[in-house]
């Protein structure tokens, strides 16, 4: 598996994204804004990608990155690619001097991120119907 970054939404991303986020689980607002300044990360199986994520400064804090839309394809999942992405997310975040990152996880997906070392915090929202958990990790803690 490799992972790359991109500085732009490159299409590969938008193709997971759609898959698994608006074909999947019936999304309908998948690309937003954000898009166009975050950072996108994505694994790849040979020429084929198969998840994706992104992550941009928080402009409300000093020190946190916002990291999100991580999606893993179906016949995907269960391989660590997830797990790969974050710490992808994780180290390029401590690079450029981040400190925590944040994530605005789906409640059904909590255990997986606790899994990751995440803490959740704050009160349960909603994005499109779907329970969704602030979550947060503070990567200079973890041995890479």
């Amino acid at each position: 598996m490799e992972i790359k970054f991109y500085s732009t939404l490159p299409e590969e991303a938008a193709a997971v994204r759609t898959e698994v986020f608006v074909e999947e689980q019936g999304f309908k607002n998948e690309m937003d804004d954000i898009d166009s300044y975050a950072e996108h990360v994505v694994a790849f199986d040979g020429d084929k990608p198969v998840g994706t994520c992104r992550f941009f400064k928080d402009d409300k804090t000093e020190n946190d990155y916002i990291a999100g839309r991580i999606a893993v394809r179906k016949e995907y999942r269960g391989r660590d690619i997830g797990t790969e992405l974050l710490k992808a997310v994780e180290r390029a975040v401590k690079e450029k001097g981040g400190i925590r990152v944040v994530l605005h996880a789906q409640v059904r997906a909590k255990e997986f991120y606790e899994k990751q070392g995440y803490q959740p915090y704050g009160e349960i929202g909603f994005e499109e119907g779907c329970p969704h958990i602030w979550m947060y990790k503070i990567p200079s803690e973890e041995k890479d």
